[in-house]
Order: structure tokens, then C-alpha cells, then sequence
């Protein structure tokens, strides 16, 4: 079988030599990746940037940069994939206008116009087949439950990951995890605090028992 996994942030450039970026490493994403890999999987890995990589040989790695560039691999592979899981914490807006010179200092006060991004998961969660697996990830600061179980029916999913910056240890560059599962039937199953080499674990084996249901 074949699974689609995003990772890492996005870059949405101001100038040539800044960016509109998030704390996002990767880690969570590249370890499904392993994990899957571990288990048989074909695995394509599109990848923001990030100085992580996957090292399981087997694993196909894009690099890209910004949200339209992910977008446009995911809708790329997205057919050809039995699983995809958008584990990437990607830039909801990008500069309308970048300059391609550097922007010099001036004024006191400094404004940028930015246009929505395309929403991957909400786009391609249009395009899903029937027996594609689908999940999704919400790191949330506030209503956390509320706003995963929004993100799991706008954006089609069969099931999201959710996890809180207020829990300690968990979120962006840590090597640990704390998260809640909720899939598409309401089922709600919570974790404890592990590595996320873990929490990838964890994560296929829902994953596999949601397959199981589609046969």
C-alpha cells in the first residue's frame, strides 16, 4: 500500500531574503513516515524546510518550500495514494506582493497585504476515493476539542490528530508528544505524554484498524 505524509513548515517569501515561517521541525511528520515505512509501506514524504530528514532509504523525500508548492505535489501524488496524512503545519497566508529585492528600512510602521493559502487537506479531502484514509493534525491554543472537530468535518478526514501548545512537552521541536485522536464516528481516544516515534506508532495502528473497516 501507499501512504502520503506532509511534514515540516512552510516558507512564504516576504523578499529574497525573508519569510513568513512557524516553529514547525518535522519531527512528527518524518517519524510516521519511518513508522510507515517500517511496516511495508510505500512511503512519499513531501517535506517543508527543515534540516530533518527521513533516513529509512526507502522513503521518496520532496523538498518544497511554500504552501502553493505543497499543494501543488500533494494534488500531484493524492490519487495514486491508499493513506495520506497531513502531519504539516502549513501557512494559512503568504504575501500578496513579495519583493524581489530586499526590503529596506523606513518607515516606523510596516504592513504587509497576504491572501489565504490554499487549504490542502480541505482541497484534496474534496477529491477522496472511496477506501483513501485520510488524517489530519489541529495544534490548538484555545477550544481545542471544538475547533479539531470542526477541521474533522470541513476537511473531510477519517480521523485528526489533535494536540494543545499548552501541554508541556508537546507541540513544535520537541521530541515528545501528548495527543487525542477523534475520528469520523466520535470516537475519542487520549494519550499520554511519549516519544513521537511513539505517537507515529500509534497513529498507524489507528490508521490500519480504520483500513480494516474499509474492506
Amino acid at each position: 500500500m501507499k501512504v502520503l505524509i506532509t511534514a515540516g513548515p512552510t516558507h512564504e517569501p516576504l523578499d529574497p531574503v525573508r519569510f513568513v515561517g512557524n516553529r514547525s521541525s518535522g519531527k512528527m511528520g518524518i517519524a510516521i513516515a519511518e513508522e510507515f515505512a517500517n511496516r511495508g509501506f510505500e512511503v512519499t514524504l513531501v517535506k517543508g524546510p527543515t534540516h530533518l530528514s527521513a533516513s529509512n532509504p526507502k522513503i521518496k523525500q520532496i523538498e518544497v518550500e511554500t504552501a502553493g508548492q505543497m499543494y501543488a505535489t500533494c494534488k500531484q501524488y493524492f490519487p495514486f495514494n491508499d493513506v495520506i496524512v497531513f502531519a504539516a503545519a502549513v501557512a494559512d497566508y503568504t504575501p500578496k506582493h513579495p519583493s524581489n529585492v530586499k526590503i529596506k528600512k523606513k518607515e516606523d510602521e510596516f504592513s504587509i497585504e497576504m491572501v489565504k493559502t490554499k487549504d490542502i487537506a480541505a482541497e484534496l479531502g474534496k477529491l477522496k476515493r472511496p477506501g483513501q484514509v485520510l488524517v489530519g493534525f489541529a495544534l490548538e491554543t484555545d477550544h481545542e476539542m471544538l475547533h479539531a472537530e470542526e477541521k474533522l468535518g470541513k476537511k473531510n478526514l477519517d480521523f485528526i490528530v489533535l494536540n494543545s501548545v499548552n501541554d508541556e512537552g508537546a507541540g513544535f521541536q520537541y521530541d515528545t508528544n501528548k495527543v487525542t485522536i477523534i475520528d469520523n464516528k466520535g470516537n475519542v481516544t487520549k494519550f499520554g505524554l511519549k516519544p513521537k516515534t511513539e505517537v507515529a506508532h500509534d497513529i498507524a495502528d489507528y490508521v490500519f484498524k480504520i483500513l480494516d473497516t474499509k474492506k
